[in-house]
């Protein structure tokens, strides 16, 4: 019974890393890392601070999404952020829980 438990246990972590790595994989994908990066301010902010800014937010998931579909600009700075209109809504839904989900 243990055994399995710990496989069980193995199985979700691997599926969880798997699920991080694609919305990785999509933020490469659909361009969003020629601006941004994880730790590091570029065009746009780092997805570090972006999370930081909505920890707490109930509503951080739709705002982000709605910013990424229809751009937007004057949250960070100057430079605003070209709208991504063709990018499917479960890819945007799945970059921005990758990126609310980090922390400092």
């Amino acid at each position: 019974m243990r055994l399995s438990v710990t496989l069980a246990a193995a199985a979700l972590l691997a599926a969880g890393a798997a699920e991080a790595q694609s919305a990785e994989d999509l933020l490469k994908k659909h361009a969003c890392t020629a601006c941004h990066s994880i730790d590091k301010k570029g065009v746009g902010p780092a997805y570090n601070d972006v999370a930081a800014k909505y920890k707490g937010d109930a509503k951080a998931a739709a705002t982000l999404a709605e910013k990424v579909k229809k751009g937007g600009s004057g949250k960070w700075g100057a430079v605003p952020m070209p709208p991504n209109a063709a990018v499917p809504d479960a890819d945007i839904a799945k970059m921005v829980a990758f990126v609310l989900a980090l922390t400092k």
